[in-house]
Parts: C-alpha cells; structure tokens; sequence
C-alpha cells in the first residue's frame, strides 16, 4: 500500500515518539471541532468534543480513532487486541444545514451502536502503527450497520511536537446509506428533489494528519485534520451538496 511505503520512508529519516492515538496514554480534556452538517453538506459547524482515551484491562474509552466509543477489550496476543464496544452515533440535525431546511427533511435523531472491533498495535523500528478493524450495527434498526477500516502511523518528532497520518474506509449497509442519502419516490414529491435509490457499499474514504504539542510533562495538546470524501450511491445523491468535506479539530488533555 502507498501509505504503509511512505510512512515507513519517513520514519527511516525521523525520530518519533508514541502520542495520543498511536500510543497508550491516558488523556482527558476538552476539544472544539469544526465539521460539515453532515458529510456532503455545504454548512458547517463548530462544536464542543470530549478529548478521551482510556485503555484499560478490560475496559476502554476513547474518541481518538473517528467515534466516541467504550467497552471491553482483550489481549489475543502481544499488540493484538478484540474487543466489543457501546458508541455514540451523531444522527443528522435539519437545523445544522441550509439545504436541509430549505427542503424541510426530518432529522436523523442521535443515538448509539453496538459492536465489534478488532486492533493491532506494533513498531516498525520507532514509527509506531496501528490498524484497526471495525463494525457496529445502529440501536435504530432503521439506520443499519457500517463497518471501518483505519490505518495510522506515527512519522514525525521534533521537541515537543509529534505528528502522525491516518486513512480510513468506512462500509455501510443498505439502510446505512438510504436512511442518510436516500429518497423514496414519496420523499421526492414531499421535498421537491429527485428519487434516489440507494444501495449497500463504500460509504466513505478519508485522509488527514494527526499532532500533539506537549506543553508540561501531564499537558498536552492534541488535534487532527481530516479530508473526508464520499463514494457510491452516498456521493450520487441529490443530498450530497459537495463530495468533499474537511474536519478540523484540537483539544486540551491531561495526561494521567
């Protein structure tokens, strides 16, 4: 893979330290993250985020790898972990997006998901790596399921300032993407926009850049940059305002 060749170029050239989502660090604090009403939307909004990662025996928490997610995690061997989680999924809120106002469609109400995930953590030589497997399934039966795929890599230190890169690939079932990017034949005469049937597939691929600035040896600052794109039916849709979004977000953490 492209990625995995030229952060292992990097790291040949670079010293690099373990940090926030490539390491086992235990972080709190708050963040602020500014992101699209939802992928594909044209509006935008700033938000307070919880910075955590907690990774315990048997329990964890963390929102340093795409969701805000906790549960139970066991060790299969030295750097491989299974594990099962409860996450917080964000629904779609008609009064983040103009567009979605304009056409008065309903929201998409928070809620939660159950699932499973898979990780493996190892170093090659100091870059640090880790790949994590995911799939969740939405306590609204309606929303359907997604699955994920994340990569990143640790390809940079110096002083205090660490940075790292990440891509990820995200999976939705059916109802996944008609509940997000579909419109029924009544839902196109109800909102004046035109019928789409969306299927199954890739939802999502994104890109983005990972950093930390440790300011006291219990303080640090961590944050992320994030161009998201979507991809089949999602990206076909008349709600998909742009195919392309970016995400910004940074927070203050102490580390425990």
């Amino acid at each position: 893979m492209m990625f995995a060749r030229t952060a292992i170029a990097l790291a040949a050239m670079l010293p690099l330290t373990a940090f926030a989502e490539l390491s086992n660090d235990t972080l709190l604090g708050p963040g602020l993250r500014s992101r699209p009403a939802y992928d594909g939307s044209d509006s935008r909004k700033a938000e307070f985020v919880p910075v955590v990662r907690y990774l315990g025996r048997p329990w964890f928490a963390r929102s340093t790898q795409g969701v805000l997610e906790g549960g139970l995690r066991a060790e299969l061997a030295p750097g491989l972990h299974v594990g099962a989680q409860l996450a917080y999924e964000p629904g779609r809120q008609t009064g983040e997006s103009g567009f979605l106002e304009a056409h008065n469609l309903p929201d998409i109400k928070r809620g939660g998901s159950v699932g499973l995930h898979l990780e493996w953590d190892h170093k090659f030589g100091p870059m640090p790596v880790t790949l994590l497997v995911r799939g969740r399934k939405n306590v609204d039966a309606d929303l359907g399921a997604q699955a994920d795929v994340r990569l990143s890599a640790g390809v940079f230190q110096g002083g205090r300032f660490n940075a790292g890169v990440f891509t990820q690939a995200v999976w939705a079932s059916s109802k996944s993407v008609s509940a997000f990017y579909g419109v029924t034949p009544a839902q196109s005469v109800a909102y004046g926009l035109p019928a789409h049937d969306a299927g199954s597939g890739w939802l999502n691929t994104s890109f983005g850049l990972l950093w930390s600035i440790d300011l006291a040896p219990k303080w640090v600052v961590v944050g992320s940059f994030e161009q998201r794109r979507l991809r089949g039916d999602a990206a076909n849709s008349p709600l998909a305002e742009r195919v392309s979004n970016g995400y910004a977000t940074a927070g203050l953490a102490y580390r425990f």
